[in-house]
């Protein structure tokens, strides 16, 4: 008897090891789902939230790519290869955003896991590799992984690439275990609504102008203001380094101690580092603008009371054309009405003039730097209005306004322009003949 009871408690201890040792297999995969929900959920919003930001302003990635681009090209990586990808980088910018938004939500409901899984990875050891190369190097301050609307330091980026691919690890070790939240038909409609979501987006962004403008140039801003250092302003300190060659071997010397005197050394090239980052500077920091000839205007333009109107153009030759009539009209009823109309012209002086004279466009032109130009105006053209240095309105190609539409006050526009003691020879100007 006392042996089969014994059995019998055996037995029964068994079951209880088992159904204990079950129950807390139970408890923790349910943990460990919840705590894998929680990472796919997070990331996946990440993703989403970082390609929406990019997709406000498709231009301002591409920009960043050509910047990428540019420096390696400089550096001596590949230059042919990267000066030909960087003819691509709007294309390129439009594929990641695109990618960045289906990704994010591929990845909520589980669709396609696996795949989507280890691309997610190797676009963020990509990343990191941005990232690290902006921290280390120096020669780029942002990587632009959240547009201009929320700008990091390249250590900032760096930190957050490597904890995501930690988190995107755990995703790929644990891959079998996440299922897809929807039927297939479900969630591949979710997927194509994702893809043609973004990709339209992209498109009127590009075609109009970004709905969130983060940049110093928005509506509501003084030029004047955003040009002004902040006190205790301090200038950045560069460190120049200059390379010479000597029987075929390469040296770095300081400006302090290059061998001006011995001309058996051959100047190949020089490089300027940032030894110590300037400290209040102001948010814009180049904009100038002036005639053919370099007489700067800039303040005259900027301290002008009445309204004016800058229409920028980066690049004639790529300027769209196909609502050059509207501008036209506009350029009509500014004359009627005394607003100045001035264009900006990233281009040499005999293109734009041909521009100019094609589009049968009657305002004088400037100059202006392209990388200001595409900065202050991502529409090419684009139309700026200001009022005594403030912002009051920005359009882009296939927006402009109608005068009797703005409801302007003109009390300021009697004032010229330039007065008549200092206005620039029509030819320095490219007013029209």
């Amino acid at each position: 008897m006392k042996s089969k009871e014994t059995c019998l408690n055996m037995e029964n201890s068994k079951k209880r090891l088992y159904l204990f040792h079950n129950s807390m297999t139970m408890k923790e995969n349910k943990t460990l789902n919840i705590i894998l929900t929680i990472i796919r959920v997070f990331v996946g919003l990440l993703f989403i939230f970082s390609g929406l930001i990019k997709a406000n302003d498709p231009s301002g990635l591409a920009y960043k790519m050509g910047e990428f681009f540019e420096v390696w090209a400089r550096e001596g990586y590949l230059p042919s290869l990267m000066l030909w990808l960087n003819q691509y980088a709007m294309l390129f910018s439009i594929l990641m955003i695109t990618f960045e938004i289906v990704a994010g939500v591929a990845l909520i409901i589980g669709y396609r896991f696996k795949l989507f899984s280890y691309l997610i990875f190797l676009l963020t050891v990509f990343f990191t590799f941005l990232t690290a190369y902006a921290l280390f190097s120096g020669n780029i301050k942002e990587c632009g992984c959240f547009g201009d609307c929320i700008k990091l330091q390249a250590n900032e980026s760096f930190m957050k690439d490597l904890v995501l691919l930690v988190l995107i690890f755990i995703l790929m070790i644990f891959r079998k275990r996440i299922a897809q939240t929807f039927s297939n038909m479900t969630a591949t409609l979710v997927i194509v609504f994702s893809f043609v979501i973004s990709v339209w987006m992209q498109w009127y962004m590009l075609k109009h102008l970004p709905y969130k403008d983060c940049l110093a140039y928005r509506v509501g801003n003084n030029l004047l203001k955003e040009m002004t250092p902040g006190p205790d302003y301090k200038q950045a300190e560069y460190k120049t380094i200059l390379i010479y060659e000597k029987d075929g071997v390469k040296k770095e010397f300081t400006d302090k101690n290059f061998p001006w005197q011995d001309t058996t050394w051959k100047f190949v090239d020089s490089k300027s580092t940032v030894v110590k980052e300037a400290q209040n500077e102001p948010p814009i920091k180049d904009f100038a603008i002036s005639n053919y000839d370099g007489q700067d205007i800039t303040q005259t333009l900027l301290s002008y009371k009445g309204n004016l109107f800058l229409l920028f153009v980066k690049d004639v030759n790529e300027a769209h054309k196909d609502n050059i009539e509207a501008l036209q009209s506009l350029i009509s009823e500014c004359k009627k009405a005394n607003i100045p109309v001035i264009g900006l012209s990233a281009s040499n002086d005999i293109e734009t003039n041909k521009f100019r004279t094609e589009n049968k466009l009657d305002i004088e032109f400037t100059t202006i730097d392209a990388t200001v130009c595409k900065t202050a105006m991502r529409s090419n053209p684009g139309l700026m209005l200001l009022k005594n240095g403030t912002v009051t309105g920005k359009w882009s190609y296939a927006d402009y306004p109608a005068i009797s539409s703005l409801k302007l006050d003109l009390n300021d526009n009697q004032i010229s322009l330039f007065p008549a003691s200092s206005v620039p020879a029509e030819d320095t100007v490219g007013s029209p003949q």
